[in-house]
């Protein structure tokens, strides 16, 4: 039989920006994340691609059509694709989802901005498959002073947000992430998707962050595993995943593989999110090849095949890490691992 090779391995930029800044670390170069990347090899095995944030430090949201082809030309001259793309639709350049009427339609341009540059790189050639990531740029704190009220703002912002991404052919993944409002249970999550109805939007999962929903931080009524939870009782932690998967998975269209160590961690708007830990941190708490099995087979066991790549997530982690090629090959080795497990072959 030959090696699984679906879904695409893609290594994720954000994690050079995400926590680095004029207060903490330098931002890591773009340019360095690509070589990275593209030198990470286990038994022969490469990643496919990169997600890419569309933040200015890295490539702005406003870029023109040449700077867009000066990217995949870059991109591609590392023999990568780029996969899903970040809309930076926070404030001051985008809005709150559930804010004033002006915030809102900074929202909604800023994902437009973000489907037109998806749909020249899918033009160029460089980008066979991805979505565009949004979330509700929303506090948890803000969300909770009149949850109806500002979950049936955010669904019309994200109805108003897919139709222009659907000019362009894009389709949205909202971000399983607990410190954006609206969006930090699996249950308000649910809620909110089903209150959008758009065909093209949809979840994006991450194992470290959307496994937190378990835990019920941030909504301690919906969190799904028992008080004081013991980690080391895998079976009762499979049926936690189970049912959270079963609810969020039909919705599923963005995967990320992550590892997380059962505590939150941020600074600013990302506070109290899942703790992104190496993928080999003996702290971890998931079984990476195991869990990612609950998000990429149905509730038969089945393979979905809703996406066509899959994307490390890793925020957070100190520049000394990032900027040791051990970190990226042993990244690389626990998604291979994934994908033989699985992943299926294409010809």
């Amino acid at each position: 039989m030959p090696e699984n090779n679906f879904p695409k391995l893609h290594n994720a930029t954000w994690p050079g920006i995400v926590g680095k800044g004029s207060d903490s670390e330098p931002i890591i170069p773009f340019e360095t994340l690509l070589e990275k990347t593209a030198a990470a090899e286990v038994d022969g095995v490469k990643f496919d691609g990169v997600d890419i944030d569309l933040f200015d430090a890295h490539f702005s949201i406003n870029s023109s059509d040449d700077d867009i082809k000066k990217l995949a030309d870059q991109v591609s001259g590392y023999n990568l694709n780029i996969g899903s793309l970040v809309a930076p639709i926070w404030p001051p350049e985008g809005g709150s989802a559930a804010g004033s009427a002006a915030e809102r339609k900074q929202f909604v341009e800023q994902v437009r901005k973000a489907a037109r540059i998806g749909r020249k790189l899918r033009e160029l050639g460089v980008r066979p498959s991805g979505v565009v990531r949004i979330d509700s740029a929303t506090g948890v704190g803000d969300w909770m002073k009149n949850p109806a009220e500002n979950t049936k703002l955010i669904a019309q912002t994200f109805r108003e947000a897919a139709d222009a991404a659907a000019e362009f052919g894009e389709s949205l993944a909202a971000e399983g992430e607990i410190c954006w409002g609206g969006m930090h249970s699996w249950k308000t999550m649910l809620d909110l998707l089903e209150q959008t109805d758009r065909k093209n939007v949809g979840f994006q999962a991450d194992m470290a962050h959307s496994s937190l929903y378990l835990l019920g931080y941030n909504r301690p009524e919906d969190r799904i595993l028992p008080e004081n939870f013991d980690w080391s009782d895998r079976a009762t932690l499979d049926e936690g995943f189970k049912k959270l998967t079963d609810a969020l998975r039909p919705w599923t269209i963005d995967f990320h593989v992550a590892q997380n160590d059962g505590t939150v961690h941020g600074t600013g708007s990302h506070d109290k999110t899942g703790r992104h830990c190496l993928a080999t941190d003996p702290n971890g708490k998931l079984d990476i090849t195991h869990h990612a099995g609950f998000w990429l087979r149905d509730e038969n066991g089945e393979l979905t095949k809703r996406f066509r790549h899959i994307c490390w997530d890793g925020c957070m982690f100190p520049n000394e890490v990032m900027y040791k090629q051990e970190t990226w090959n042993n990244i690389l080795a626990a998604m291979i691992k994934v994908r033989k497990a699985h992943g299926w072959y294409e010809a």
